[in-house]
């Protein structure tokens, strides 16, 4: 398992990157996206008001995405040299993209 400081790091830069990317998607697709407090958060503007929420968990190394009722767990692939749901196998990027998609019921790529 990788030190803290080291999952740090690689945090940081995948949610610089994906913050970005979702400003982004949020400009071309309708929703919003805030961050702090060491997280981002995604607001839908419907009538259940949907946030999805995206957040580091330094103890095990993980990052964690609470959204359409499940909480996804990313783990560091020194393979894919990315965040990956084991799962599925995708990264954070394409998660993001499947589960938005879902959401708004129309393509959205992160």
């Amino acid at each position: 398992m990788m030190d803290e400081h080291e999952f740090q790091k690689r945090c940081d830069e995948a949610f610089e990157a994906l913050s970005k990317r979702l400003a982004e998607a949020g400009d071309a697709h309708g929703f919003d996206v805030e961050s702090g407090s060491g997280k981002l958060e995604i607001e839908f503007d419907d009538d259940d008001s949907t946030r999805f929420v995206i957040s580091p968990q330094t103890p095990v190394r993980q990052i964690w995405i609470s959204a359409l009722t499940t909480s996804f767990k990313l783990g560091w692939s020194d393979a894919a040299n990315a965040f990956v749901l084991e799962k599925t196998g995708e990264n954070l990027n394409q998660l993001m993209s499947r589960i938005l998609s879902e959401q708004l019921g129309e393509r959205v790529e992160v």
